[in-house]
């Protein structure tokens, strides 16, 4: 089948290698997960693909996520580029291709390797096509230059220390769905008071409460997590409803912390 919306919530696996990415996957699709985000960069769509395949779920129920790296957005490299994750994730499409970061500099148009992505999707090696890191600037380009080929999603950064609201307001005003990554904001939502207490009021952990507001902001998280006690917690976070209060507590911590900001990053909003 093919999904017509991101699953609410997905496991993220930057950093995960070897067999930890592979029983990350399989053990998350165990518990409930469908939403696998992987990309070129991680160098693990071998083990994410191994996952899928030893979790016994059919391929069909799972959506699988994978990012085109800046290296490869020329047209005449990012399709056999994405051939070849396939060839690793051991399936023959993905159900959303990214570009994962904008071409540094422009130094590759973006209508060209847009062209190229939309002509990948027209070819099937992917069911959705979207975006990765594009400010609010990059995304009204991209709606221009993709016109009525739909944009599956923004993915960016979003946590409770950096709110992206600018960018995540105009996704969606465009009708895109936002991915938010590092919801956890690799581990330091744990440490936060604001977030500690309103955990503690609840019985649940800090990083339940920054996954539900994420939720609460209609952005799909994709925390990264190997213990499985973690990962189902991460997944029970999508029950928590926050009240008005607790969401006006957490909006207050934003203070535009940015965790992933190469060199080769756009001019952030």
């Amino acid at each position: 089948m093919a999904f017509d919306a991101l699953p609410p919530i997905g496991l993220g696996t930057f950093r995960l290698q070897g067999d930890t990415a592979r029983d990350a996957v399989r053990t998350a699709l165990s518990l409930g997960y469908r939403h696998i985000d992987t990309a070129q960069m991680y160098e693990n769509e071998a083990e994410v693909g191994d996952g899928i395949t030893a979790s016994g779920i059919p391929r069909r129920e799972i959506f699988v996520t994978t990012k085109i790296w800046h290296d490869r957005l020329k047209p005449a490299e990012l399709g056999l580029s994405l051939r070849h994750s396939l060839e690793r994730l051991k399936t023959d499409h993905v159900d959303l291709a990214l570009v994962h970061w904008p071409s540094p500099d422009d130094q590759v148009p973006m209508a060209d390797y847009l062209g190229a992505l939309r002509q990948a999707r027209d070819d099937g090696l992917t069911d959705h096509i979207g975006v990765s890191n594009f400010t609010t600037a990059q995304l009204t380009q991209a709606r221009e230059i993709l016109g009525d080929t739909p944009i599956f999603t923004n993915q960016i950064e979003v946590h409770p220390f950096l709110a992206n609201r600018k960018v995540v307001d105009h996704a969606q005003t465009l009708g895109i769905q936002v991915t938010g990554y590092m919801p956890l904001a690799v581990g330091r939502v744990m440490e936060d008071d604001t977030l500690m207490d309103l955990a503690r009021h609840r019985n649940v952990t800090p990083a339940q409460i920054a996954i539900a507001w994420a939720v609460s902001r209609h952005i799909v998280p994709i925390p990264s997590s190997v213990r499985p006690d973690h990962l189902k917690a991460n997944l029970d976070a999508l029950k928590i409803k926050l009240a008005p209060e607790e969401l006006a507590a957490i909006e207050r911590l934003d203070r535009g912390e940015r965790l992933a900001d190469p060199a080769f990053a756009p001019a952030w909003d």
